[in-house]
């Protein structure tokens, strides 16, 4: 009697097994989270304001059309379309988010009416970068045993950098060293001449100062469960300083909310440290990057020898071979100024500095003010 439903019970399983599974059966798929990145290996992703974007090629490059050569999809349409796009291939050796490629890869032609663009202004435009020097914060905490300012500077440095690409920040120890090799000292740092110098030497447009004051603990222990809890607040202040003038062209401030860096349990007063500094420092590098964002570009003349002029930004700065710049008096930032001539970029030299010949107009003088013209290069 028992042996008829053993063979039915046997019969129903091997059948089970040698079929499809089934979309609801829970163990044909793992958890979301390792789906999508599954689907996401070998792929390039980019963060941008926070957001997610795939990197994919833009199969109308080929048409010389004159569009950007790549698209940014975001990852849940990137996702949900997944056959439609293609993933561009980084450099030999380069990875991003832990991923690398080292086959090329090919769009059907079936597939070049389905891609859309996705346009981001701080990718599209093809505007040059603004240099910035962020310097250490002055750490106001009363806990002489902890110093978060150096921290707080490069983290606030690497929040901005993601929000924008208009913004190139300029190494703040290259900069430290540079003012000892010329006999300066950090407290001068803000005096128009060492602003001046660093504008002339490097191209820096602002300068960024700033100090912070704690974070400060509160914490208590609950009644119920004994378990400690902790809340911290900090503020933080910035001074955007025009390198050109040495005048402070804006002061920005921000405090974490205090109730939201709450933490209980073991270590939660480091908790609530470090999760006071993550909301102060996300608060400020949204405003601080609309500030940076919409600062006046230029360059400087550095030097002419002959024919050849040389010029404080090059290729980081976003500029390129065939570029055409319009030159202006060293004390005329006005674009409606006199415009002495024009020059064409021929090459590039040093860290972040180019070369060019003049194309029309008067030879510039050293320290003149020169911007890019609308037609772009190549």
């Amino acid at each position: 009697m028992l042996r008829f439903p053993i063979v039915i019970l046997l019969f129903m399983v091997s059948f089970s097994l040698s079929c499809s599974t089934p979309s609801w059966f829970p163990l044909k798929k793992g958890p979301p989270h390792k789906a999508k990145t599954k689907e996401l290996l070998n792929k390039e992703v980019v963060i941008i304001d926070g957001e997610e974007y795939v990197k994919v090629t833009n199969p109308k490059t080929s048409e010389g059309t004159g569009q950007s050569p790549y698209l940014y999809i975001p990852v849940n349409e990137y996702l949900s379309r997944t056959e439609t796009f293609v993933t561009s291939i980084p450099p030999s050796g380069a990875t991003e988010k832990g991923t690398s490629t080292s086959m090329s890869q090919t769009l059907p032609d079936s597939v070049e009416k389905e891609v859309f663009h996705v346009s981001h202004p701080s990718l599209m435009s093809q505007e040059p970068k603004r240099k910035v020097v962020l310097t250490y914060f002055d750490d106001r905490s009363t806990q002489t045993d902890e110093t978060y300012g150096d921290w707080m500077a490069e983290k606030l440095t690497r929040e901005v950098s993601q929000r924008s690409q208009r913004i190139l920040f300029i190494d703040y120890q290259l900069v430290k060293e540079f003012l000892e090799k010329g006999g300066y000292v950090l407290s001068d740092l803000e005096t128009p001449k060492v602003l001046r110098l660093l504008d002339q030497a490097f191209g820096i447009h602002a300068l960024v100062v700033g100090h912070l004051s704690g974070p400060y603990v509160f914490t208590t222990k609950t009644i119920k469960d004994r378990d400690e809890m902790a809340k911290a607040i900090l503020k933080v202040e910035t001074s955007i300083v025009d390198t050109l003038s040495g005048k402070t062209l804006k002061t920005l401030s921000a405090t974490n909310p205090i109730i939201a860096s709450r933490e209980k349990g073991t270590y939660s007063e480091e908790k609530a440290k470090l999760k006071a500094i993550d909301l102060a420092i996300s608060d400020l590098s949204k405003a601080l990057t609309r500030e940076l964002d919409s600062l006046d570009w230029f360059c400087r003349v550095a030097k002419v020898e002959g024919e050849d002029i040389y010029m404080n930004a090059g290729r980081l700065t976003g500029l390129r071979i065939g570029d055409m710049m319009e030159v202006f008096r060293s004390s005329d930032l006005d674009e409606k100024g006199e415009q002495k001539g024009k020059i064409q970029i021929s090459g590039f030299f040093g860290i972040d500095g180019s070369m060019g010949r003049l194309m029309d107009g008067k030879k510039p003088d050293v320290n003149d003010i020169l911007r890019l013209s609308k037609g772009k290069g190549t």
